[in-house]
């Protein structure tokens, strides 16, 4: 069971409904007196009668309503009379009939969208993003969010489960096909030529800017006999060759080196789909460079430093990290302010998301009411919903008392009037 506990304001409400019930009860206690000096007295004093009738009237109101106030949350008395103690007794029926009420009236889907369509969550949020103040503490609540991740991710046990996701997921499929296709599509629409306009591009340099590294990786495969003037004819001659080589490759897209290198790769890119050798030779690769002991040690130690890097911004205040990332959020509440389209796609999305959740697990949403409920003690549940409306309902009582006394005072008037002498 589950213990309920006042909150400050439960002790401001146990208070006043105390002060109410000792009203009620006094009430009660008045009409008793004036009733038995009245009744003691109406034989001398014949206009007591009426006062007699009025109390006796709001006596039997007060009392029956004080029953029904009672019998709600207790056996009045501690009189186990049937159909009271309805609260306590009927505790899991209450709780399940308020799910279902919750879950019929309030997350329903159309209920969901017209509330949210009804917001403008997108330019709500993003004013309420706009100002720094707000930012910052989005920022905070993230940096503290993500710290927690980074810390937990450094446990031995989660840090198996991760590689074992990983290579469960993104290591042990086959590569050669998604690679193949990819490099096909690649190569198709001639995204590669940046990558070799690049690779020229830097042998160029390297060319221009180390003649004489080139000329000793030549002189070193001549033969020791050739004389030092023709080797130095020879290195020169074949610089020049290879430079304007690189340069008419560079300039030119249907250069013979480039139609053989796009050639070779669409070669490549099918082999890696259809050719069994190829495929085995690259997903061999891809073992031997994720089982080595030197990858995964560097990688481990990557992620180490990552990590502790990520967690020291993230715990700075004043780091650029949580700067950005509260300028970023500023920036997103700005865009959202000004931008409509945006913000109506903002809206379209988190309505579609929140309709979506709700319609597809408002069931379990709302039996978090009624097993919350079933969990609560009977009696502490009874004296929980009586301290929130107990006060309104010693009201109940009062008014009863006057209303019987009116009454009472009522019919006695009628009957004198018709029976009386």
């Amino acid at each position: 069971m589950t213990i309920l506990i006042d909150s400050p304001a439960d002790a401001e409400r146990r208070v006043a409904l105390t002060r109410m019930k000792r009203t009620a009860t006094a009430l009660l206690g008045l009409m008793a007196v004036i009733f038995c000096v009245s009744f003691a007295l109406q034989d001398e004093i014949p206009w007591l009668a009426w006062v007699r009738a009025a109390s006796e009237g709001g006596m039997v109101g007060a009392i029956a309503d004080w029953f029904a106030v009672t019998a709600l949350f207790r056996h009045p008395l501690g009189l186990k009379i049937p159909h009271t103690a309805i609260i306590p007794r009927r505790k899991d029926e209450i709780g399940a009939t308020l799910g279902e009420f919750v879950e019929q009236n309030f997350l329903s889907a159309a209920v969901v969208r017209q509330k949210l369509e009804s917001i403008g969550l997108g330019r709500t949020v993003g004013a309420w993003l706009a100002r720094p103040e707000n930012a910052a503490r989005v920022a905070d609540d993230a940096a503290a969010a993500g710290r927690g991740m980074l810390e937990l991710l450094d446990d031995e046990n989660v840090q198996d489960v991760v590689e074992q996701i990983t290579r469960t997921h993104l290591i042990e499929p086959g590569w050669s096909e998604h690679v193949g296709a990819w490099g096909e599509r690649l190569i198709a629409d001639g995204g590669h030529h940046s990558a070799v306009n690049l690779l020229l591009d830097g042998l160029d340099e390297w060319m221009t800017a180390n003649p004489e590294m080139f000329f000793k990786l030549v002189s070193a495969r001549l033969p020791t006999w050739v004389p030092s003037f023709v080797d130095r004819l020879v290195d020169e001659r074949i610089y020049r060759e290879t430079v304007d080589f690189v340069r008419r490759a560079r300039s030119n897209p249907r250069h013979p080196a480039r139609v053989a290198m796009d050639t070779y790769l669409s070669e490549l890119a099918r082999k890696l789909q259809e050719d069994p050798e190829t495929i085995e030779a690259l997903e061999r690769a891809k073992s031997e460079v994720f089982d080595s002991p030197r990858v995964r040690d560097l990688a481990g130690r990557a992620w180490h430093t990552t990590r502790e890097a990520l967690i020291v911004s993230l715990e700075n205040p004043s780091s650029g990290l949580r700067q950005q990332l509260a300028a970023t959020l500023v920036d997103v509440g700005e865009r959202l302010g000004r931008d409509v389209r945006l913000a109506g796609k903002v809206d379209d999305w988190v309505t579609d998301a929140a309709v979506s959740l709700v319609g597809n697990h408002r069931h379990e949403i709302a039996s978090v009411i009624t097993e919350t409920i079933e969990n609560w003690d009977p009696e502490e549940t009874s004296d929980k919903i009586e301290l929130q409306v107990g006060k309104d309902l010693q009201f109940i009582r009062i008014n009863g008392t006057v209303v019987g006394a009116l009454a009472g005072l009522g019919i006695f008037t009628v009957a004198s009037a018709l029976f009386g002498g």
